[in-house]
């Protein structure tokens, strides 16, 4: 039984998020040619390396840590934060702006998409992607 109550850590996702990072570089250089090269997973702008970029959580540490956090444990956890469709790179000012803001919430407001050049379509299809990924991720672990 998991204590539902236990509470939020990010040792386990960091652990974790900080070898997705790396290994999403390592894939960034080799399409670059030697420069890290990324699509900005809400405005589809390319990213060089050197431009203020994050990584970052589709939908954040904590919200999956509160969603699934009676059902799984923090190990686990770390690794339905971490997968794949939920690690993306877009520019610093998006990442600090969203925050831990739920991403369906903060597309929604009118004044974020027009701030920061959101592409809507591909915004939404990466937010629902990622939502697929955790869900996907949380079955394959839980059986």
């Amino acid at each position: 039984m998991l204590p539902p109550h236990r509470p939020y850590l990010r040792f386990d996702i960091d652990k974790i998020f900080n070898i997705v990072k790396a290994t999403m570089h390592q894939e960034a250089v080799k399409i670059g040619n030697g420069n890290a090269l990324y699509q900005d997973c809400y405005t589809g702008k390319t990213l060089n390396g050197g431009d203020p970029y994050d990584y970052e959580h589709i939908y954040g540490s904590e919200w999956v840590h509160s969603a699934y956090k009676h059902l799984l444990t923090d190990e686990q956890i770390a690794l339905v934060v971490n997968c794949p469709e939920n690690v993306a790179v877009t520019l610093r000012t998006i990442n600090q702006s969203k925050g831990k803001t739920d991403p369906v919430v903060w597309i929604a407001n009118p004044r974020n998409m027009e701030n920061h050049q959101i592409d809507l379509k591909l915004a939404l299809a990466n937010i629902k992607n990622a939502k697929e990924g955790i869900e996907k991720k949380v079955k394959e672990l839980i059986r």
